[in-house]
């Protein structure tokens, strides 16, 4: 099972999927696009422990992390 992780101002949302499964890897996929399309930045941790920036869905991570822009001022 994978996850989506997503940070926003109220918290964090999680969506589930099952990355054998076409139709949820492909809303996963869609998800994934949408969400980069909104301005979100999509991380994953690496076997090695480090965070990696991903521009595409890599099912085989455990999790995907999105978090919204930084606005600064």
């Amino acid at each position: 099972m994978a996850t989506i992780l997503i940070m926003d101002h109220t918290g964090d949302t999680r969506h589930d999927f099952d990355p054998n499964d076409s139709k949820q890897l492909a809303r996963a996929n869609a998800r994934f696009t949408d969400l980069t399309s909104d301005g979100y930045t999509a991380a994953i941790r690496t076997s090695t422990g480090e965070v990696a920036l991903v521009r595409s869905l890599d099912p085989t991570a455990e999790e995907t992390l999105f978090y919204p822009r930084l606005v600064g001022g």
